[in-house]
């Protein structure tokens, strides 16, 4: 019998890679997914493939949790509010959707003795400045008036709980923080820097760039991403670990831009706009993101298959295909 997956949030950018990874497996596949941030557009393309089922529903409904997570034998749980816009614009959502969504899932895997990947994120490290950043360091968060460290804490009380239900009731889990992932079907819609980038260059509109542009950040192509995720997921020697997923290849937001304007030819303005504008007053960033990879590489011997100038490649390629394809859409209702 094929291995059996529920993928919560699998209707989003990632987990419908993953989804397409584990199908190609031999996997059979179930996506539990709102669509609050995820689309069908994401899984349209899977719906008729064999062992693929999606539900679509909210991780807060226990009934439909514990059914889901009773059919499968390993629970990779990515539904989360996602996007910094999002974050600073909905905090209820965001503390509510990350801590009791991902309790609701505890619980139920809890009670069969199933396995957990949780999704985390970078975000936890907040402000810190030791670099680049380890899983076992100390993690620096921000004062809690400002509502853009409520998503780095609630993730964190992710992990504590999932680390709790380890210890007293004896779950497999295993905790995962991502770093900046990028590829295509990834929208700019709640923040994502290189699709907007992207987006605003290939139709000539300017380049927006928050902050100073002098933030730094890594960026991981989500095959890999997913690709570590499946291995993980069946790693014993994994379980009770929390791996940083990303890349050691840094660049600076003013070089991205630059970078995605000389690429696609574009006729950009590359122009900067304060965070007080762009998000909240008095807003907080973190200046370098990076991630000490050595923990995965020695767990599964990850190795980041595509370089910054690779994913672009990707990732404008695909947008111009979207731009086309609703260019000609319009023309033909027209």
């Amino acid at each position: 019998m094929p291995v059996r997956s529920l993928i919560t949030g699998g209707a989003g950018f990632i987990g419908s890679h993953l989804s397409e990874a584990l199908l190609a497996r031999g996997e059979e596949v179930y996506v539990l997914d709102n669509l609050s941030t995820g689309s069908i557009v994401n899984i349209d393309h899977l719906k008729s493939r064999p062992g693929y089922h999606y539900v679509l529903d909210s991780v807060h409904n226990n009934s439909v949790v514990a059914e889901m997570v009773d059919r499968c034998d390993i629970v990779y749980h990515l539904a989360a509010a996602v996007g910094v816009k999002l974050i600073v614009e909905d905090p209820v959502n965001t503390i509510e959707t990350n801590v009791h969504g991902t309790e609701t899932v505890l619980q139920n895997a809890s009670k069969k003795g199933k396995k957990v990947l949780i999704a985390s994120t970078s975000e936890v490290y907040g402000k810190s400045e030791q670099f680049p950043f380890r899983e076992d360091q100390d993690v620096v968060l921000g004062p809690s008036s400002k509502s853009r460290w409520s998503y780095a804490c609630s993730k964190l009380v992710d992990e504590f709980l999932a680390l709790a239900y380890l210890r007293q009731k004896k779950l497999p889990v295993v905790i995962v923080r991502l770093f900046n992932t990028v590829g295509p079907r990834q929208t700019g819609r709640y923040g994502m820097v290189i699709p907007t980038f992207v987006r605003q260059a290939l139709l000539n509109e300017p380049i927006t760039v928050y902050g100073d542009g002098n933030q730094s950040r890594s960026f991981t192509y989500v095959g890999d991403v997913v690709w570590a995720l499946a291995r993980l997921a069946q790693a014993p020697e994994a379980i009770g670990q929390i791996f940083n997923i990303g890349s050691g290849e840094e660049i600076t937001i003013n070089e991205l831009a630059s970078l995605i304007k000389q690429m696609t030819g574009s006729k950009s303005e590359i122009v900067h706009i304060p965070y007080g504008e762009a998000y909240e007053e008095g807003f907080e960033d973190t200046g370098r993101r990076v991630p000490d990879i050595s923990r995965l590489v020695a767990a599964i011997g990850y190795k980041p298959s595509w370089n910054l100038r690779g994913i672009l490649e990707r990732v404008i390629e695909h947008t111009a295909s979207e731009l086309a394809e609703t260019t000609r859409a319009v023309s033909i209702a027209v």
